[in-house]
């Protein structure tokens, strides 16, 4: 898919299909322009895939101490307060009280409602599982793609895919639950957060937010992170918090998500987006949760087996099948490229 509008760019992160930003000067010219050296490109990319292979075990060790509510509203306001003031400071305009409101909207959906959930469940789910789940965001976004008119129908390939993709989540925690070794509340939640994730997608698709895309992004993680800090309010989170109870660890994990996860990656991700192919950007829809599952293993004592190995390959194959498929919508029949992606809210994995 190819647009010039930021919302698609800021709400597709996690979606599977691709986005091209349009713009006065093209990726590819601006990178002819002004060439970049190999090591920089891969350095980037390496920090893309360990940063934010990496946040899932971070909210782990984060919620370990820090309700989950408060721990994301925390991360996302500071991180969304940084990157906005940042562009205001360079001259940015400042977006029109509507875009604010749509920002809400998408922010209720993705943070509170998307990570929200995400945060709670790895409490009591291994954080390479909850990676895995996530991982199927692309699945859900065909799906929701199919059900508000976006795709006019889904080809062999599409419907491939979202079997093979939703069967290796089955095998993953199928037999876990039926001896009840997990905690199928925190499974419905991780795969729930999918789910909402894809809806605040659908919803971005349609509405206008600034040209920056960094405004953009930074405009619905801080209003996700006000809502969420409302609800913990809400639910008593704030009263029963202990600040003497928080442990380093997870103080250190949060300033790791707000600094690294949020700030850090999301700037090398922007960059890349100008200097690299959406093919290649698309590249750590697969790689994050192998990051994941092998983080928790090797740092965690996460269990990983042969059926999690298998239940990774074959929700993965159904990613790959999903993300490459033709795409026939309303206005065209035109391949998807795969999509760029995350940028602010993988800023918030």
């Amino acid at each position: 898919m190819v647009s010039d509008h930021p919302a698609q760019v800021l709400a597709l992160l996690r979606s599977g299909c691709s986005v091209e930003i349009g713009g006065p000067l093209a990726p590819r010219e601006s990178a002819a322009a002004a060439p970049v050296s190999s090591t920089r490109i891969i350095l980037g990319f390496a920090a893309i895939y360990l940063i934010w292979g990496s946040t899932y075990l971070g909210i782990r060790y984060a919620v370990a101490t820090i309700p989950p509510l408060l721990m994301m509203g925390i991360r996302h306001s500071l991180a969304g307060a940084v990157v906005y003031a940042w562009m205001r400071a360079r001259g940015v305009p400042a977006p029109q009280l509507r875009q604010w409101g749509y920002a809400l909207v998408a922010g209720a959906m993705l943070f509170l409602g998307g990570h929200g959930i995400l945060a709670w469940a790895e409490q009591k789910i291994p954080s390479g599982l909850a990676a895995l789940l996530c991982a199927t965001l692309p699945l859900w976004t065909v799906l929701i793609a199919r059900v508000d008119g976006t795709e006019r129908k889904l080809g062999l390939k599409a419907w491939s895919g979202v079997f093979l993709g939703f069967a290796g989540v089955a095998l993953l925690v199928g037999p876990d639950f039926l001896r009840q070794r997990l905690d199928l509340l925190a499974v419905l939640a991780g795969t729930a957060s999918s789910l909402l994730w894809a809806i605040g997608t659908s919803y971005a698709r349609r509405v206008k937010f600034p040209s920056s895309t960094a405004v953009s992004a930074a405009m619905q993680m801080m209003s996700g992170g006000v809502l969420l800090l409302l609800t913990a309010l809400l639910a008593g989170e704030t009263s029963h918090l202990q600040v003497a109870s928080i442990t380093p660890r997870s103080f250190l994990a949060l300033a790791y998500l707000i600094v690294f996860g949020s700030i850090i990656a999301f700037s090398v991700y922007v960059w890349l987006l100008t200097v690299s192919s959406p093919s290649r950007l698309s590249t750590y829809a697969y790689v994050n949760p192998v990051v994941a599952v092998f983080l928790g293993w090797a740092l965690a004592g996460e269990p990983l087996g042969i059926r999690t190995v298998g239940a990774t390959a074959i929700i993965l194959l159904g990613v790959a099948l999903v993300s490459t498929r033709r795409r026939q919508t309303t206005t065209d029949t035109e391949p998807d490229k795969i999509d760029l992606g995350r940028a602010q809210e993988m800023a918030a994995d």
